[in-house]
This record gives C-alpha cells, structure tokens and sequence, in this order.
C-alpha cells in the first residue's frame, strides 16, 4: 500500500489519509520537528535519548525529516557524530536496527562543536537550526534538550535567548526539556525555575520525570478510572495504609560526585516517589488533558503532611560491605570519592499524611535505598481486615491483609492479594494471589519510558510532566526531612542485599505496622 505523510493543521502532529483510520498511531505521530541534546557525549544520552529518537523513527512515529543535533565540545564532523549515535542506537535500542530506517534517519543528524559560555557556538546552533528547517524541513520546530547538570540551565538558556534560539517564528514552536534534579531544595527549584522562565514560556517548559513516561505509572490511571471495583474501595473506610518502594540492589556507582551531599531523599523521593502518591492518591480527574491531570496532583501534594516528630516517622541509612547477587559488594565508604564523615544517606523512608477527606488517618510510607535485597519499584495499596471473622483463630493464622500491587519495574503489572480456603478437609484460610503482567497480556512490547516523553516533548503534549508547581509543592514536603537529618547525627547502617536499617522496621512498628517483602 503505498503512503503519504502530510502536515496535519492541528497539534503539530501528521496525520496520512491513506492509513487505516482504525491505526492508533495518527494523532501520535510528531509533526515537522528537531531535538537539540545538550550534554550529548553524557552517558543519559548514549544510552537513553539517543535510542529512543531511533526507537520513535523505527516505529513510524517520527517524520522523515526529523533532525538530531548534538551540541557538546569535542572535535567531531557530522559524520562523526552520526557514527557515535549509530553506535549508541545498536548498543541500546528497543527495536531491531534496520538499515532502511537508519539512512534516513542519519540524514539528519549534525554535530554543533562548541562550549556552553561560548555565544560563537551558539551562532553556529542557530545558522545549523535554520540550515535544517530550510533543507529538511523541520519547519522551525525545534526542542532543545538540556542534558546537563542543574549547575549549566543558566548559562544555556542565557545563550539560548541571546542568540534567538528560544524565539519561535510564526506559527512555529521551541521548547526546552529539563532533566531532574529540579533544583536541591525549595528555594534553588524557584531560583532555577525564575531563570527558565525567563527565556521560554510556562507551556514551553518540559521537566522529564522519566518515572512518569512508564506504562506501569500511567496504568495506575487505567486501573483507578476505568475499573468500578477498586475505586469504592480506594479511601480511608477500607484502605489501612500505603508502601511506595524504589528498590536497586546496585550501589552508586560512579557516580559519587553526584550522588555525595544528595542522597536517596533528594534523588528520587521528592521526585519519583513523591508523583507516584499524586497519582495513586488524586482525585478523578474531568480528563486526562493536562490542566486537570495536573490540578489533580496539586491539590494532593498541597494536601500532604509530614509528622511532626521526624526522628520517630523517617529513617535513614548508609549500606556496608556485604554479599549480593553471590558477589562481595563494596560499602558506601568504600566506593570512589565518598568522604570518610559523609552523611549522606543511601537508604531514605518517610512517611506522609494527606490531610484531606479521603485520606485521612491512612499513612503514605515511602522508601528508597541502593543496595537492597533486589531491583524493584511497587505501589502496596493494603486494605484493613474484615471487620468480622466468622473462623477459629486457628483458620486463618495464616492470613494478611488484602493489597492491590501495582508493580511498576521490572516484572510490570499488578497484584491482587486476597485469602482463600486451603484444599482439604479443615477450613484454613491463607494468603493467595492473582496476577496481571504486561508481558503475558499484550503481545506488543511497552514503549521506553523516553520514547513516551521525547514524543509527548515534540507533539506538545504536557500531561506526562510535572509543572514547577508540583516541583515547589515536594520540596515543602521534603525539606523539613532533610534540614533535620542534616542537624541530627548520622544515618544508620545497614547490610548491602538486606532491605535496610533496623530504624526502617521499628519507623513502622510504632504504627504496628510491618514492610512488605516485594
């Protein structure tokens, strides 16, 4: 069948009238476009950006004059350039490399030398942007990707502006992508956010919470809204409480100048975490269009409440030496680069209140920790016992609570967990489970979580992140927490391939209640 892309008038999108209307795909493919990645060398990038932009071309999502162009120090020509990507896309990518694909993709890829303070640089940006738009027909729709430590938005933007890059023309767009962290505490996110929102517009500002691009995150919507079963349920009558996880069993890394003086709290509670309750605990919302989605989530995280008594309702750790994964595993002062007296905390759990009528009296528990019994990322929503037992005690010795699990990474899907009778002549009741996995369910493979994010960034479409907002909101959650740890002693230790510090257990036995094992 042969096809025909044409620009579509609304949205930015494009749209092929000869395609079969019942094709999903129409309102998602990205119109005339170009991505400018800043920081294109860094290991984000390489493994990431990189192989999603080809992901998005090799499933017919992307225009045939899609441009990529990298703009970092080293002394390389296109060609050059082009060779590193295609070197990253066969390494990293999702989807089967297919020459066809490749050479029309690499027709557009260009590498702009140059460092961030330099305005001559950013000349050559801009003559390379209007060289695109004239012979690849990006149309004047370009995305700049700051790939970059927090440290380096001002300056990138400022040349940006001078340099009229963030100046769109007529009936064209320009956009920026930040990548977290959003600033360390409350006070730099709104110094950071006044310096981007000088140069671009608020609509014009994407801040990438990769976590949010995850099919599993999105499909918390889908299981709350679509489904009538969970969401009489879904409040303080019946739910006792809720554990948000993000488990890695890997430790820092390399990354200990990054990591030190920032920790697990900083790095993925204020974030990921933090989104993920909005998402479990928001409201209906009246669409999924951005303004509602995000209305929603701001009216949680205004809602939540850290206890008054920090030190009884935190924890906090530092992982030692150990055994994981049948290998011995380096401390946390043991690795590259980490100071002997460091109090930065490997291992992080808080618990949040949501002061609002459905939610009342339910506590949020939130954990995060490197070098954990092993790699897993789960929302436990875990209901109350039925108010009445009509068994002997002996019945149901081996029942727990009841719990909706929705795995976000890596075996993808959900969990219900409910008791059941135990084949045989007595009556003994006992924890049973039934499973959904994305991997059993749909035969198509779920889009990288970049994929989804760097297509939303060029169609426009702004529901999957987070507005400054929400960002200022988590830090009022957060920086009563870590303004007290960094008064207060040191974080505790615990084993590498153990799920945490002691502290983590007896934080949620004064609630009587106990951590699940994922």
């Amino acid at each position: 069948m042969v096809t025909t892309n044409v620009p579509s008038s609304t949205h930015g999108t494009v749209k092929n009238p000869l395609r079969d209307p019942r094709d999903i795909r129409l309102p998602r493919i990205a119109g005339p476009s170009g991505l400018v990645i800043f920081g294109v060398t860094g290991d984000l990038a390489k493994k990431k950006l990189i192989p999603a932009v080809y992901d998005l071309a090799n499933r017919g999502l992307l225009p045939p004059g899609f441009a990529l162009t990298g703009f970092g120090r080293r002394d390389w020509s296109d060609e050059d350039f082009a060779q590193y990507c295609r070197d990253a896309v066969e390494q990293f990518a999702r989807t089967k490399f297919r020459e066809s694909v490749w050479a029309e993709f690499s027709g557009g890829i260009r590498f702009v030398q140059g460092t961030f303070d330099d305005p001559e640089a950013f000349a050559r940006l801009s003559k390379t942007v209007k060289d695109l738009d004239e012979h690849r027909g990006t149309g004047g729709n370009h995305a700049f990707y700051l790939s970059v430590p927090p440290s380096a938005f001002p300056v990138v933007c400022k040349q940006l502006a001078n340099s009229g890059l963030s100046t769109s023309e007529e009936g064209a767009w320009r956009r920026v992508v930040i990548e977290k962290p959003f600033g360390h505490n409350l006070e730099s996110a709104r110094e950071l956010n006044d310096v981007v929102s000088e140069v671009f517009p608020p609509e014009s500002v994407f801040r990438i919470d990769h976590y949010l691009g995850k099919e599993t995150v999105q499909n918390i919507l889908a299981l709350r809204f679509a489904n009538q079963m969970y969401e009489p349920l879904w409040n303080s009558n019946y739910v006792d409480h809720v554990q948000i996880t993000m488990a890695e069993d890997i430790g820092i890394g390399s990354r200990a100048g990054y990591y030190d003086g920032i920790g697990a709290a900083r790095d993925v509670i204020q974030n990921h975490l933090l989104q993920l309750l909005a998402f479990t605990a928001m409201e209906e919302p009246a669409s999924f269009a951005a303004e509602h989605l995000i209305a929603e989530k701001i009216k949680v995280l205004s809602a939540a409440r850290v206890p008054d008594d920090i030190d009884a309702h935190t924890a906090r750790g530092q992982y030692l030496a150990g055994w994981q994964g049948g290998e011995e595993v380096n401390g946390y002062f043991d690795e590259d680069g980490i100071s002997s007296d460091s109090i930065t905390e490997t291992y992080a759990a808080i618990r949040v209140d949501i002061a609002n009528r459905r939610w009342a009296g339910v506590p949020f528990y939130l954990r995060a920790g490197k070098r954990l019994g092993r790699r897993v990322t789960e929302i436990a929503v875990v209901f109350k016992k039925a108010p009445h037992l009509p068994f002997e005690t002996t019945d149901t010795s081996k029942l727990g609570q009841n719990a909706v699990v929705i795995r976000v990474q890596p075996d993808e899907g959900v969990t219900l967990r409910l008791g059941a009778k135990v084949p045989g002549t007595a009556m003994e009741v006992r924890d049973v489970t039934m499973d959904f996995g994305y991997g059993h369910a749909f035969t198509q493979s779920s889009p990288e979580a970049y994929e989804r994010l760097i297509l939303d960034v060029l169609l426009g479409d702004p529901p999957l992140f987070p507005r400054h907002e929400e960002v200022e909101l988590s830090w009022q959650i957060l920086d009563p927490i870590t303004e007290h740890w960094e008064s207060h002693g040191k974080p505790d230790t615990y084993r590498a391939g153990t799920w945490g510090p002691a502290s983590a257990d007896e934080m949620l036995a004064r609630d009587g209640r106990t951590w699940r094992r994922p």
